[in-house]
C-alpha cells in the first residue's frame, strides 16, 4: 500500500511539474494575431471612391470559419444610380485563371497526365515549336527550334514562351496576325492559331505572363471529353454551390452587373453598361480559360474557402490538400531570374496559377500579406487572395480598367495594417 501512495505522489509531482511555465527564454514567440478593423477597412473602401480611383468597391473577408467583414461603398452604376451591393455581379477577367488551374489539376489527380509531359502529347499543334531569335543584319527575323518541348507544367507557370498581346518583336507581330483569341474561335481553333506563332523564349527560361490558361482550358476539354464550360460548372461551380458564376449569364442577371469604368485622364468613364456585358461571351464560341468569367463577391470567396480548406468545402471535395498545397507552392526555378513584371507584387514566386508570397514584405511600399498567402487579381482591377497563417480568405471587387495596383496596396493595408509583416518566425 505504501508502494502505491509512494508511486501515486511521484506521478502527481510529475504532472505538477509539467504545469510549471517554462523561462520566457524558452518559450516560443508567440505568433502575431490578426485582427480585422472594420472601421479601416471600411474608410479604406469609401476613400477609393472619394479620390475618384473606382466608381464603387466591395469587400468580403472569412476568417477563422466565419465571415468577419463585408462591406461596399460607391456606385455599380453610376449613370443608373445604382449602388455596389452583395449581389452585385463583377467581370473578374483573370481571377478566372486559378479557376481553369483547379480544372486541370483536378484531371491530374484523375492520371490523365503527368506536370511534365510534353504538351505536344495531348495536343499535337505544339509538337515543332520555333524560338524567336532577333533580326539578321538586313532586318530579317529568325528562328531556332525550341531547345526543349513544352510541358503541362509550364502553361501552369507561364514560362511556355507564348506572347500574350502586341509587343515589340516579330513574335509578338505573329500573335496579332493569328489572333488566337477571338470570340469566334473555339478553345481548339485558339489553341492551333497559337501554335502557329513563334515562342518568344525557350520553355522554360524565363517566366513571361501569357495565353497559357487558354491553352490548360484547351487541354481539359481534349482530355475530359467535355467543352470547358460544361466541365468547370458539373465539377467546380456545382458542386462549391457557385450558382452565379459563369462564361454567360442570362439576362435576368444583367441588371445586377458593375458597369466597367475606364480611366481617361485624371477621370473614370463609365462603359456603356450593354456594351461592357456582350464582354461575357454569351453569343461567342470563345470560353477562356485566362479571363471571362463574371462573379459576385459570396460566390467567388465560396472558391477562395475551398482552397483555404484544402481543397474541400461544405463537403465538396474538389481536391486533393496535396493538390492545392502543390498549386500554391513557388514553382520557378531560382534559375529563372527573367520575371517581367511580377517581382513588382512583392516578395513572391509563382505556383500554378497562383503568385505565392515567399517572405513578408520587404519595404513600407510593398502589399501587406503573410508568408504563405497565394493569390490573383484582374484586369479590371479585382483582387482576392488565401492566407492560411492567418485562417483567412480575402475578395474585393471594383471594375476599373487599366489596372490599378494602388487599390489592392491599400485594402490590403486596411486588412492587415500598414506596418503588418506576417506572424512571427514568417
Amino acid at each position: 500500500m505504501r508502494g502505491k501512495r509512494l508511486a501515486l505522489a511521484m506521478m502527481m509531482a510529475c504532472a505538477g511539474s509539467a504545469a510549471i511555465p517554462l523561462p520566457l527564454q524558452a518559450q516560443a514567440a508567440a505568433p502575431e494575431r490578426l485582427r480585422i478593423d472594420t472601421k479601416r477597412i471600411d474608410a479604406a473602401l469609401a476613400a477609393m471612391v472619394a479620390d475618384g480611383r473606382a466608381a464603387g468597391t466591395s469587400a468580403l473577408i472569412w476568417q477563422n470559419g466565419r465571415e468577419v467583414y463585408f462591406g461596399t461603398a460607391g456606385m455599380a452604376d453610376r449613370a443608373a444610380k445604382r449602388p455596389m451591393r452583395r449581389d452585385t455581379i463583377a467581370q473578374i477577367y483573370s481571377m478566372t485563371k486559378p479557376v481553369t488551374g483547379v480544372a486541370l489539376m483536378q484531371l491530374w489527380e484523375a492520371g490523365r497526365f503527368r506536370l511534365d509531359d510534353p504538351l505536344s502529347k495531348y495536343l499535337p499543334e505544339y509538337a515543332d515549336m520555333r524560338v524567336y531569335e532577333g533580326t539578321d543584319r538586313a532586318g530579317r527575323p529568325f528562328y531556332k527550334p525550341a531547345e526543349r518541348p513544352i510541358t503541362v507544367r509550364d502553361i501552369l507557370r507561364h514560362t511556355a514562351g507564348f506572347a500574350y498581346g502586341a509587343g515589340p518583336t516579330e513574335a509578338h507581330r505573329a500573335y496579332v496576325a493569328a489572333d488566337p483569341l477571338a470570340l469566334t474561335n473555339t478553345l481548339g481553333e485558339a489553341s492551333k492559331r497559337l501554335a502557329s506563332v513563334p515562342l518568344l523564349y525557350h520553355p522554360g527560361t524565363q517566366w513571361e505572363y501569357s495565353i497559357a490558361v487558354d491553352v490548360q482550358a484547351a487541354l481539359v476539354e481534349k482530355l475530359s471529353g467535355q467543352r470547358f464550360a460544361d466541365y468547370v460548372r458539373a465539377h467546380i461551380f456545382e458542386p462549391l454551390k457557385m450558382t452565379e458564376t459563369a462564361w454567360r449569364q442570362p439576362d435576368t442577371r444583367l441588371p445586377r452587373f458593375a458597369a466597367m469604368n475606364v480611366k481617361a485622364g485624371s477621370k473614370l468613364v463609365q462603359q456603356d453598361a450593354v456594351e461592357a456585358q456582350k464582354l461575357n461571351f454569351r453569343d461567342n464560341a470563345l470560353t477562356p480559360g485566362g479571363f471571362g468569367l463574371a462573379s459576385t463577391l459570396d460566390d467567388y470567396q465560396r472558391f477562395a474557402r475551398m482552397l483555404l480548406d484544402g481543397g474541400e468545402l461544405d463537403g465538396a471535395r474538389i481536391l486533393k490538400p496535396s493538390t492545392v498545397e502543390l498549386m500554391a507552392t513557388d514553382q520557378l526555378d531560382p534559375a529563372i531570374t527573367e520575371r517581367a513584371w511580377l517581382p513588382g507584387k512583392g516578395a513572391v514566386g509563382f505556383g500554378f496559377d497562383f503568385a505565392v508570397r515567399k517572405s513578408p514584405p520587404q519595404t513600407p511600399q510593398e502589399n501587406r500579406g503573410a508568408t504563405g498567402e497565394f493569390f490573383w487579381d484582374g484586369m479590371a482591377s479585382t483582387l482576392f487572395w488565401v492566407d492560411p497563417a492567418n485562417k483567412l480568405t480575402a475578395v474585393f471587387f471594383v471594375q476599373t480598367i487599366p489596372y490599378d495596383g494602388t487599390l489592392h496596396r491599400d485594402f490590403r493595408a486596411a486588412v492587415y495594417g500598414p506596418a503588418y509583416k506576417g506572424p512571427a518566425g514568417d
